[in-house]
């Protein structure tokens, strides 16, 4: 059976055709993912991967069918060390304070959602894969390491923001779709005093 990096050409088509639905309804990626997963019997994280492997595939029949989709990969705004060492700064100087990691990440963002959710993202990674940046990086503030990992350490911590991480991502897309719809009803309100115009400068020149 034919294959596109490990998926048939029908499971490539059926996830991409999801994940097609599924932004156009404003759902998050990483939702989708985890659905798509579920359904499949893949791990979510797994669904993921092949997906930008898959953009970035320059296979032709991986090419036809992300064209057809429409699909394309956002631009990964990636940290550098020193945005990473000031994020770990800010935050943990919150922490120390009493704050958990979702009002610290929003104390720091000053409220901004995006920049939350990006914060959100890269404590979670280091979390996961770099433990001990963080408590260098809380030993270098003075700061205890029970208020650099307090609320868990772990997969206890790692489920608290995963959830956080889902939440923000359901009110960006909620935000999205409240933007679209506002704009769509701009436009109509526009469209219909241009043409009220475009018949009144009609009967004018009719007059004339």
């Amino acid at each position: 059976m034919e294959k596109i990096n490990g998926f048939t050409v029908q499971e490539a088509e059926e996830l991409m055709g999801y994940v097609a639905e599924g932004r156009k309804r404003g759902e998050p990626l990483c939702r989708l993912f985890e659905r798509y997963g579920a359904r499949c019997g893949r791990a979510g994280g797994s669904v993921r991967n092949y997906y930008y492997q898959f953009l970035k595939c320059k296979d032709e029949r991986a090419r036809e069918i992300v064209g057809r989709r429409q699909l394309r990969a956002g631009r990964i705004c990636a940290f550098s060390e020193a945005e990473r060492d000031e994020m770990l700064r800010k935050i943990l100087s919150e922490r120390a304070k009493g704050c958990s990691v979702r009002r610290a990440i929003a104390n720091v963002c000053k409220g901004d959602e995006k920049q939350m959710l990006r914060y959100q993202n890269k404590y979670r990674n280091l979390l996961k894969k770099q433990p001990e940046l963080i408590e260098r990086a809380a030993k270098s503030l003075g700061v205890a390491g029970e208020a650099a990992f307090a609320g868990g350490r772990g997969d206890a911590l790692k489920k608290r923001l995963e959830k956080e991480i889902n939440e923000l991502y359901d009110r960006l897309a909620l935000t999205l779709r409240e933007e679209n719809a506002r704009l769509k009803k701009t436009l109509e309100k526009l469209e219909k005093e241009n043409e009220v115009l475009r018949r009144a400068a009609g009967a004018r020149e009719e007059k004339g």
